[in-house]
């Protein structure tokens, strides 16, 4: 009688598969990593990929697999007094990216965005949904507030993390937070301007 379930090794090659496609999108952006290529990577044939996966696309979502929860990390954001909701939200963000484990599925977001519009939109569509409708609404601000921050966090991620720029690689957390937290906590307060 033949045993149910999966075989060995299978999740192990999924992992290898998502593990090399993980690097390849952060480094060469969605269009430059190709099936071929985390195929080599993982040391698999590309049909396995094919076979897990479906397409390039899906892979992509499966690589997508946060660091993070969305829900927890608006939480910590959002617990507290209202008047530190801006330090909080850019220590949170530049925890998320701290790590280098945390960071590469974040880069290779930003990065396929820019070369995909596919990507754009999956990735337009989880930000939107997922983050910045929520603290619109928990802090009861106009959407436009929250990604006008959200936006310059973006900036700060990609000058420091994927452009490199050194001024914000030098720069130390507090002094980033210095920076940017009363930027955040104006874009969050609830008479911030007339919008």
């Amino acid at each position: 009688m033949a045993r149910a379930g999966r075989r060995p090794g299978q999740t192990e090659t999924r992992e290898k598969i998502l593990d090399a496609a993980r690097h390849r999108f952060a480094e060469l952006g969605y269009d430059g990593a190709t099936i071929r290529g985390i195929a080599a990577d993982a040391g698999v044939n590309a049909a396995l990929l094919h076979h897990f996966f479906g397409s390039k696309q899906e892979l992509f979502a499966a690589t997508m697999n946060l660091p993070v929860n969305p829900a927890s990390l608006i939480s910590a954001i959002l617990t507290g007094p209202r008047d530190g909701v801006g330090e909080r939200l850019v220590r949170a963000f530049l925890a998320v990216w701290a790590e280098p484990e945390g960071r590469t599925p974040f880069v290779a977001m930003l990065r396929a965005a820019a070369t995909n519009e596919q990507v754009a939109l999956m990735m337009r569509q989880f930000i939107e949904r997922a983050v910045l409708a929520e603290v619109a609404r928990a802090l009861d601000v106009p959407r436009v507030r929250v990604t006008g921050i959200a936006a310059q966090m973006m900036g700060v991620a990609l000058l420091r993390y994927v452009i490199k720029l050194p001024p914000l690689v030098q720069a130390s957390d507090d002094e980033i937070v210095a920076m940017l937290a009363p930027v955040a906590q104006y874009y969050l307060a609830p008479a911030a301007g007339a919008w």
